[in-house]
């Protein structure tokens, strides 16, 4: 009996989550195909899921837009520690990373000009981003010390980078990340650094943490 009644808190999460999961997809179209105007019953609907639903979990657009912003962030920490963790050279597990980054991303495309500079940073955003940067950190840096990476790239350009190679293409989601993934793969060729000499330097300054935090968070009123 004891593991009956277990069970039935576990189903209804498991709901729960997969609930989310579509939500978030839901969501991440429609704003790409709609804009911010987008309105909320068309992600209920896209996702499957009542009004009535949504609402009890995400009381209004911005709640849910802010959980986009968190979901996005646990989902490349979570891309980032795997690849350390799976990797045994450092070239090896920042190419990973990307590679699955870029791989996940879905038909929405970047989130950054979907609702960038329209939200405050919550409590729960600023301690994901604080988790994600302490994992860029880490491959960039273990990167660096193998000599494999340029020393003028640094963790914060990876969030723009994958900005940059996410662009939604109009083609069907597999070409869309085939090419996505063969440009990445000209980018990972400029990025690591041969034996014999440093490349180039990069044009124009690297962009740091403070500086992506105020592209992506709406300013104080």
């Amino acid at each position: 009996m004891g593991d009956t009644h277990a069970g039935k808190p576990r189903g209804r999460q498991r709901e729960a989550d997969l609930n989310d999961a579509r939500l978030m997809r839901a969501a991440r179209e429609v704003f790409a195909e709609r804009g911010w105007d987008a309105p909320v019953s068309e992600i209920a609907r896209r996702a499957g899921i009542g009004m009535g639903s949504l609402y009890r979990r995400y009381p209004s657009k911005e709640l849910l837009a802010q959980r986009m912003r968190v979901a996005g962030m646990e989902q490349l920490i979570a891309q980032a520690r795997t690849a350390l963790a799976e990797e045994s050279e450092p070239w090896a597990a920042f190419a990973r990373f990307l590679r699955d980054a870029l791989s996940a991303q879905g038909p929405g495309g970047p989130l950054l000009p979907l609702v960038g500079g329209r939200l405050p940073a919550t409590d729960e955003v600023t301690a994901a981003a604080a988790r994600l940067r302490a994992a860029l950190d880490e491959l960039v840096g273990d990167a660096h010390r193998a000599g494999v990476l340029r020393t003028d790239f640094t963790s914060a350009d990876i969030p723009l980078l994958l900005e940059h190679l996410a662009a939604r293409i109009p083609v069907a989601g597999e070409r869309a990340t085939a090419l996505h993934l063969r440009y990445l793969g000209l980018v990972l060729a400029g990025l690591r650094t041969p034996a014999v000499a440093e490349p180039a330097g990069l044009p124009g300054p690297a962009p740091h943490w403070a500086e992506l935090s105020e592209l992506w968070n709406a300013p104080e009123r």
